[in-house]
């Protein structure tokens, strides 16, 4: 798949405003963003294959990128993200919502690929800064920082959604609340998914 650019993409990332991209974008692409997407939409600026990584974009050329349910369809996750660190300028920040492995409704959408726990970025996070439960970092060439994580619980029944709200407000008070949560009471309250911020570390 050849990349598509609909847009001056040089021009605005030599302009004044803050380059902001989202990956995935879909239809739904918020104003003032680059909408990067597999599929050619009026919404999406920049048609491309993302299994491929981001070489359109030069390096530290990015102030924000979001991208919102796109992460679980991704066979080359590892590449893609370190594409994103790549593209970010040194204070830039990434802000990213991934299905909960405990989320029922993952398991019905064939195009999923992975699942996503608390510390599925910890593995590109130094040793250092990653939580009291180490993972191994050695697999990836670049590094983060967390800056935040949340578990989102939500419900498509109406009567149940502000309990679920609730829940994750307290949950979501202190990171171990949310690993006693994950080891033990997730398959009991299943969670919809993790919303994590991070920058280059």
């Amino acid at each position: 798949m050849e990349t598509l650019v609909k847009i001056d993409l040089e021009q605005r990332l030599s302009s004044d405003d803050a380059v902001i991209i989202e990956l995935g974008c879909g239809h739904k692409k918020k104003q003032g963003r680059i909408g990067i997407d597999t599929v050619d939409l009026p919404t999406v600026d920049i048609v491309t294959d993302l299994e491929k990584g981001l070489g359109f974009l030069p390096d530290d050329s990015v102030d924000q990128v979001h991208c919102r349910s796109l992460l679980e369809h991704i066979d080359n996750f590892e590449n893609l993200v370190g594409e994103i660190v790549r593209v970010l300028k040194k204070d830039g920040t990434v802000h990213i919502f991934v299905p909960h492995f405990s989320n029922p409704y993952y398991y019905s959408d064939y195009t999923h690929k992975r699942f996503f726990g608390l510390y599925s970025f910890y593995y590109f996070v130094d040793s250092k800064d990653q939580p009291k439960r180490k993972v191994p970092n050695y697999y990836a060439d670049f590094r983060i920082k967390v800056m935040s994580r949340r578990l989102i619980f939500r419900s498509s029944f109406k009567v149940i959604n502000p309990l679920k709200k609730l829940f994750g407000w307290f949950i979501n008070l202190h990171s171990v609340l949310q690993e006693y949560y994950e080891e033990n009471l997730c398959y009991m309250f299943p969670c919809h998914g993790i919303e994590i911020v991070f920058k280059p570390a």
